[in-house]
């Protein structure tokens, strides 16, 4: 056995293919189907996968996942990769239907209780002590699967009872995460890999539940803790953190995976572009050792680049991801979304429209976002031929028709496309800088301003429209919306550069003119948001209090506001003077104080806007 890890470890090196086919022939699946040949074949298998060879991961996985746990774990996975990548509605029927025989053999190999510590709130330790080892490894693979059927009855269908269904099951998922992490303190294990491989799982799971939770703003976490779900953001990161120490055992990738999502890609979307940049570079440096040539790992390396700022670096990567592989070309979206931002912060407007153009003819996910963004784009490309003009307004007028909804909800950054087109298309009015604008509402000031040469040349455009705006007529309906936009553009270039008394007067112009902007009402939350992130550099903390509460307690109904919810949320934890999401936790993985449910909901402290501050449910 040790010499199957050594070969599995190996692969990936530049000449490494042939090793690796080495390796695959090596694992046979045994007749008797022992626990570790089941892991083992699924390691193979997502080192297949984490190396382009998605098809081969499959085709290893499928002939046994009606017999084995892990089989069915890792082939219902891939297929639930991509349905969601392909979002194509028999892809997503594929995977149900994988994932529900993937369910029913895991629970084939779980423990039956007795209908007596079936009904124990909390069953005993015990018990867990005298569980085999499949029995606990085949309730950590039941936990994951569940998770993925849940996610996927949201996207199938959009009525109120799959919504009821898809919660139990992620209710019931929680939960059972919660008794593996009592089971991780059995004392008998035959094989210390077995160990590993359970607990690397087991904090997979903790982690990204705990992390996901954390980060959802304090009205719906108040809903969750009502009904047994709490999180807490540090513990989260650090349950992954070791998950993703040992890049050997199973889930050890999947959770380096995840860290560098987060602190990629989360919080720059949904928080305060605080992730840890140096650390998702240093957990990528060994990923990228082992899997060279790995489509996810090159597209991490090139968003490590791009929020550095890098953009000419990461254009590089990302052009690399694409050109590895050219199996799963929905893993090319990925690649042609940053490039997009990228030339978009570069300035190249045309290339930026290029890969918008890819992306809606490609991809399934907003073709309204897609043809939006490349109408936007080629708004700002200069010298515009009338035959130009007359195609952006061809392609404004599609956005409505190509409007769709996703577990029967309107994708959010679609209704603020369709929002601002009816300002052409009703009031036959121009919109202004949409471009720029799109790149505010997606953070991307975050990234223009890690250098000041990708500011400047933003700065020089809205000014000149600021005066080309003043030299129009005040009649225009939509004067003051177009005036409060460039002046909020105008503040967060200030803002990047360091100018925060020119911007501070900025937003404050904009917050002056509240109740005479009529369409982009989201524009004044945005920029209340905006001064206290100001106040919040300038550590003036009651200052950034109360701009936060004014942005929370004073606006509803605007485009866009659960997006600005989650920032919220994210600035109320750094000024309540801890970046994670909840009460210190000192315990190692062995605690209860994450994810039990024995305490009450009486620990949640006061404060209203206090993040998933209890510990303990």
């Amino acid at each position: 056995m040790a010499a199957k890890q050594t070969e599995l470890t190996d692969e990936g090196k530049d000449d490494g293919d042939e090793e690796f086919e080495d390796a695959t022939e090596t694992v046979p699946m045994p007749d008797d189907w022992t626990l570790s040949s089941m892991i083992d074949q699924t390691r193979v298998a997502l080192h297949l996968f984490l190396n382009n060879r998605f098809s081969e991961a499959k085709n290893r996985m499928e002939p046994f996942a009606d017999r084995s746990m892990y089989h069915a774990l890792g082939y219902s996975t891939i297929l639930y990769i991509q349905a969601v990548m392909t979002f194509d509605m028999q892809d997503i029927e594929q995977a149900i239907q994988a994932l529900k025989k993937a369910i029913a053999v895991c629970d084939r190999y779980r423990h039956k209780f007795s209908m007596l510590e079936s009904l124990s709130k909390s069953r005993s330790r015990a018990i867990y002590n005298d569980l085999t080892e499949e029995e606990i490894h085949a309730e950590l693979c039941y936990a994951e699967c569940l998770l993925l059927r849940a996610l996927l009855s949201f996207v199938q269908d959009e009525n109120l009872l799959s919504f009821v269904k898809g919660g139990l099951k992620i209710r019931e998922c929680y939960k059972i995460y919660k008794e593996c992490n009592k089971m991780m303190e059995r004392p008998k294990f035959t094989e210390e890999k077995q160990k590993t491989h359970f607990a690397t799982g087991v904090k997979m799971g903790v982690g990204t539940f705990n992390l996901m939770i954390s980060l959802l703003p304090s009205k719906i976490l108040k809903l969750l803790e009502f009904v047994g779900f709490s999180g807490n953001k540090m513990y989260g990161l650090k349950c992954l953190s070791e998950g993703s120490y040992d890049l050997a055992s199973l889930r050890g990738p999947l959770c380096s995976i995840i860290m560098m999502a987060y602190h990629t890609v989360v919080c720059y979307i949904l928080g305060l572009a605080d992730g840890d940049i140096n650390y998702a570079a240093e957990l990528l440096k060994p990923c990228l050792e082992q899997y060279p040539k790995g489509a996810l790992f090159l597209f991490f390396a090139g968003r490590i680049e791009e929020v550095r700022g890098n953009i000419d670096q990461a254009i590089v990567k990302f052009e690399e991801s694409i050109e590895c592989q050219q199996e799963w070309r929905q893993f090319h979206h990925l690649g042609y979304w940053e490039l997009m931002w990228c030339h978009c912060f570069k300035g190249d407007w045309l290339m930026a429209m290029k890969y918008a153009e890819k992306l809606c003819k490609e991809s399934r996910w907003s073709k309204a976002t897609y043809t939006y963004q490349k109408a936007s784009f080629l708004l700002m490309c200069e010298d515009q031929t009338e035959e130009t003009k007359e195609h952006i307004k061809l392609l404004f007028k599609d956005v409505p028709r190509l409007k769709q909804r996703i577990a029967g909800k309107s994708i959010p950054i679609e209704k603020f496309s369709v929002h601002k087109v009816k300002r052409i298309l009703e009031h036959k009015a121009d919109i202004v800088l949409p471009a720029l604008e799109l790149v505010y509402v997606w953070n991307g000031f975050s990234i223009l301003g890690k250098r000041e040469e990708l500011v400047d040349p933003v700065l020089t455009i809205v000014e000149s429209t600021i005066n080309d705006i003043l030299k129009g007529s005040e009649t225009d309906p939509f004067y003051h919306d177009n005036y409060s936009l460039v002046i909020l553009l105008k503040g967060a270039c200030l803002k990047c550069k360091g100018q925060y008394m020119q911007a501070e007067q900025c937003f404050k112009e904009v917050l002056q003119r509240e109740k005479l902007i009529k369409h982009d009402t989201y524009l004044v939350p945005y920029t209340t948001v905006e001064l206290a992130l100001l106040y919040l550099k300038l550590d003036d903390k009651t200052q950034a209090l109360h701009y936060l509460d004014q942005a929370k307690k004073n606006y509803k109904g605007y485009l866009l506001e659960s997006r600005l919810h989650f920032r919220i949320h994210a600035v109320r934890l750094q000024l309540n003077g801890s970046s994670n999401g909840s009460l210190p936790v000192e315990n190692d993985l062995d605690s209860d104080l994450v994810l039990n449910e024995e305490s009450n909901i009486t620990d949640v402290p006061n404060d209203e806007d206090a993040p998933s501050v209890s510990t303990k449910l």
